[in-house]
Parts: structure tokens; sequence; C-alpha cells
């Protein structure tokens, strides 16, 4: 297997393939490459049917592909979901510390790093408060801090902020960047906005459907802090609109 010490994660030509309900053979990836550099922020932009989902199982080895090469320079990765998948009957704090518990983790050093990230996420005051006494967006923002409690060197996350209100995504978004940054840690993001995708990425994944492949690349290179406002920000929001309508 090739080495790419710079990259997170390098798919090579990963195919994927599922039978139906009918027992049809179905061609869900063709072809997928591309490679992640390694501390930097990536989004995939795709329609409905381009195998994002699919995709996200085969790079976390949920599943093996058909065929291709998957090369993973991580060892730690961690997945904020769109619908929260919080458990109901635990807490915040027991929510965030799940899967240290998972991990054998002793119940007074979780319960601390869980606060921790709590605190980060600016949630603490919320520790004892189930899900369904929490927001959108603050549900949102225990997933997030569940997945920092593993100190995640991959994060993926999926549409996290389709079901959140414009002044709460912004917020959380915001603190993303903080932490991306902070942390130094790699994330791809599966997204459909495309405003937010070039605001926070580097790179960004256009994807066309049936079967799920690699369009185009697009790196972003704005300088950051993005200016959201501003004229470059416009042409490219433009720009990459133009080549998602090319392919949809």
């Amino acid at each position: 297997m090739t080495t790419h010490p710079h990259m997170a994660l390098v798919l090579s030509r990963i195919c994927a393939r599922f039978a139906d309900e009918e027992r049809h053979d179905l061609s869900v990836l063709r072809d997928v490459t591309f490679s992640v550099r390694t501390g930097s922020f990536v989004s995939i932009i795709g329609p409905s049917g381009a195998g994002k989902s699919t995709l996200m199982r085969v790079i976390l080895g949920m599943m093996l592909p058909t065929s291709g090469e998957v090369v993973r320079n991580f060892s730690r990765p961690a997945m904020v979901f769109q619908n929260y998948a919080l458990f109901p009957w635990l807490s915040a704090l027991d929510n965030v510390a799940f899967g240290l518990r998972m991990s054998s983790v002793p119940k007074q050093e979780r319960e601390r790093v869980a606060r921790e990230k709590l605190k980060e996420v600016g949630l603490l005051h919320l520790e004892n408060h189930y899900p369904a006494q929490l927001s959108g967006g603050q549900r949102q923002r225990v997933g997030l801090a569940r997945a920092l409690a593993i100190q995640p060197d991959f994060l993926i996350m999926d549409e996290p902020f389709s079901n959140l209100d414009t002044i709460t995504a912004e917020e959380l978004k915001a603190d993303l960047l903080k932490i991306w940054r902070a942390y130094g840690i790699t994330i791809l993001m599966v997204n459909h906005l495309i405003p937010d995708a070039i605001e926070l990425s580097d790179q960004i994944i256009l994807m066309g459907a049936h079967p799920g492949h690699v369009e185009k690349v697009v790196a972003i290179d704005l300088p950051r802090p993005r200016d959201t406002r501003g004229a470059l920000f416009f042409q490219d929001v433009d720009a990459l609109t133009e080549e998602i309508r090319k392919i949809s």
C-alpha cells in the first residue's frame, strides 16, 4: 500500500455496490478518488443519490468497498450526526461521556473530560438536562462535545447545520472554527449549503450521482478569517453554484 505521510485520508478508485430489495445489483460509488490533507477542513457537496452516506461508512471502516484502496492516517475518528444521535435517556453529561464509558474510562475521569468538553461548547450549565429539554442547536453542541471527548484526530460531520436556524448555525460555525484551530484536527464535512462550505473549507469535493462519483475538487484560497460579505467570497459562491448546476 502506498504511504501518504501528509494526508489524513486517501481514497483511490473506490467503488461500492449493493443488492436492493429485489436483488438487483446497484452501483452506489464509482471510482471515487480524492485526498484530505492532515489538519485541513474539507467539505463534500453532492445531490441525493451521490452516495455520501455510503462514502462515510467506507471512510470509517464500517463498510468495505467493492474495489479500490483506502489509506487512513488517523487512529481516533469521530462523527457528528445530522440528527444529533443522542441517547434520550441520558443527560447531556452522560451523552458526552458515553464514548469514554465504552472505552472503560473510570467514571470520575470521564465526567471530568465530559464537563471540560461541555464547557468548550458553552453548555456546562446544562450538564444535567436531557435531550428533550435542549434546543436543536444545544443538541448539536452536545453531539460535538461527545465527539471531542475521545480526542479524535479525524472528525466527520454529516450536515451539522441543516436542522438549525440561521443564528444558531452561525454561532455553531464560529465555535467549530475555534475548535478546529485549537485542536489542529482534520475535519471532513458533508454539506449542501454552498456559502457554509466556502466559509469553512480549504477544499470542496463536488460529487455527482447515480452512481456517486467525484466531479471536481475545488480549492478555496480565500484568506482566513473569511469575509462572508466581501466580493471575493460571493465570486466563489457564484462559481461553485455554477459548477453544481452543470452536474445537477
